[in-house]
């Protein structure tokens, strides 16, 4: 797929920390219940932490439980691009940043209570946090 933002690997090596890099460029994992986002409350936007585009407002976050933040759908369906997962022997559905291609996170169909019912389990560390005006 062609993204609106394409840099070359050095590019995104240059400008993202080793920990985003390896989250946002190469589909790692952060530890559950260490991203900074997970008990961020305040009112605002979620951004791509490689591109700045916007994904998430902060009124459909909800605390899910799993460790990571959550949220149950994105600010636009086209904000985001589900890819089917299969690299654990499972299939899972995974979340990418329209806009650059970024690795966020897994979307799940049991996010109980929320008005979609889903629950997008995002890495802390690919995302950035604008609070609200």
């Amino acid at each position: 797929m062609d993204y609106e933002v394409e840099k070359s690997d050095a590019e995104w090596r240059g400008e993202l920390s080793p920990e985003q890099y390896a989250v946002l460029r190469g589909a790692a994992t952060e530890r559950a219940w260490t991203g900074e986002l997970l008990d961020e409350a305040r009112s605002g936007v979620y951004t791509c932490g490689a591109c700045n585009a916007e994904l998430f407002k902060s009124g459909t976050k909800f605390d899910s439980g799993c460790g990571w933040p959550s949220f149950y759908e994105s600010v636009r369906p086209e904000a985001v691009e589900l890819i089917e997962d299969r690299s654990l022997g499972v299939v899972r559905t995974e979340v990418r940043c329209a806009h650059c291609g970024s690795h966020l996170g897994h979307v799940f169909d049991d996010g109980f209570g929320t008005p979609t019912g889903d629950r997008y389990c995002m890495n802390s560390v690919s995302l950035s946090f604008k609070p609200a005006e």
